[in-house]
């Protein structure tokens, strides 16, 4: 079976709710936050797949159409291809914050499907998130919840951004590798 690292979009790899910008609703409001590239290369180099999972509830709330949405990712995976960076698939949940539907995280039925889908050990793969929300998904799912940000209960480990997260990741995963390198 195969390990993977899931990605939850906005506030961890790209800014929400900054000065730069509220919300990302067109290709040329996608900034990544400091050293994301970076993070997912070398997630890359260590597991097989690196996902992003995303609740995305503009779209039924009607602030962008699902096209502009899909744009966005398609906008996103160029980005970071440029810089040797790969994300695999982007799934999403489209429906509106309260739809009651079984894709939106805190479920885990989109990360559910992507590890059936390419043959993903659970038990041996990643959620990483900024809400509580990304970490109930990742463990009701089966993986490791990593939390970027201050604080979260739940979470087996917690890093101020992905790129200090993804040491602990690797290693959490594969045993010591810096001399593997």
């Amino acid at each position: 079976m195969k390990t993977a690292v899931f990605l939850d979009r906005d506030g961890v790899i790209n800014e929400v709710l900054t000065k730069r910008v509220k919300f990302v609703n067109k290709p040329q409001q996608l900034f990544f936050l400091p050293g994301v590239p970076q993070a997912i290369k070398k997630l890359n180099e260590f597991f097989d797949y690196v996902f992003v999972v995303t609740n995305q509830g503009g779209v039924g709330l009607g602030f962008m159409k699902e096209e502009q949405l899909k744009n966005i990712h398609v906008h996103m995976a160029k980005e970071l291809k440029k810089q040797g960076a790969i994300i695999d698939e982007v799934v999403y949940c489209a429906h509106k914050p309260k739809a009651g539907c079984a894709c939106r995280k805190p479920n885990s039925k989109l990360i559910v499907d992507l590890a059936e889908k390419y043959n993903v050990d659970l038990a041996k793969s990643y959620m990483v998130g900024d809400t509580d929300t990304d970490i109930i998904a990742g463990k009701r799912a089966g993986t490791k919840g990593v939390f970027l940000g201050k604080h979260d209960a739940l979470a087996d480990a917690v890093f101020p951004d992905l790129l200090r997260a993804v040491d602990w990741i690797i290693e959490d995963a594969h045993g010591p590798y810096r001399n593997q390198v």
